[in-house]
């Protein structure tokens, strides 16, 4: 068998001019899980990750805290943008429901949480006006594969991506193809996953399983965050 790990990046910079930052906390959570990742002995035969800043530069973190920069397999990133979170921002400032004003954590959660809501649902937003949930499923449904066919016998895929990807991936693989179980599914894995966390994925003969979710062992104290 072969695995895939897939990690959340570490914490992005929230309330700032450029989500797609990492912040300090961010950078250090993405060393501390390279040093677990080394340490549990989970070298990577293959790299992923999606296009977003906040991908590359955990990445970056994890082969430092590894000591895995400059290796041949750093050499050879695989980038690939199904595997971008969908545009929350975007999702949240066209909600109709948006109350005036800037908004703190936990109003822009609650926000948030309706807004995805109706995304799932298909209600919002309207038809040609964005990203719906069924194409975001279906992109990461198509990383899914690709990344599964470099995770061979005994090889080791890791790929750096975003909480709400790694939600779907998950989601497919529990809930299998019905819409409704996966929004459902989604939903609820999303709210949980903390930032740096890894979640496991072997690769068989049967073609990809869930093994683990959200594991953050290496995240502790101030480097458990989940915004």
């Amino acid at each position: 068998m072969g695995q895939l790990l897939l990690v959340r990046h570490g914490q992005a910079s929230f309330g700032a001019a450029d989500y797609d930052v990492l912040s300090d906390v961010g950078w250090e959570q993405g060393r501390a899980l390279g040093t677990w990742l080394r340490e549990a002995d989970l070298a990577p035969t293959t790299l992923i990750r999606g296009d977003m800043r906040r991908h590359r530069e955990t990445l970056e973190a994890i082969l430092d805290g590894a000591g895995w920069a400059g290796s041949d397999v750093a050499d050879q990133v695989q980038v690939d943008a199904d595997w971008n979170e969908f545009d929350h921002v975007a999702l949240v400032s066209s909600f109709p429901e948006l109350p005036p004003g800037e908004l703190d954590r936990r109003a822009f959660q609650h926000v948030f949480e309706q807004a995805t809501a109706a995304w799932i649902a298909g209600t919002f937003p309207a038809e040609g006006a964005g990203e719906t949930f069924a194409d975001f499923v279906a992109r990461v449904r198509s990383a899914l594969g690709r990344a599964a066919e470099r995770a061979g016998s005994g090889q080791t895929a890791v790929v750096v991506t975003s909480g709400g990807a790694i939600a779907v991936a998950a989601s497919l693989l529990v809930g299998g193809d019905d819409p409704a179980t996966v929004g459902a599914l989604w939903s609820r894995f999303n709210t949980v996953i903390a930032n740096s966390s890894v979640t496991r994925v072997v690769v068989g003969p049967r073609g990809p399983r869930l093994l683990t979710f959200n594991e953050h062992a290496h995240a502790v104290g101030s480097l458990l965050t989940y915004r």
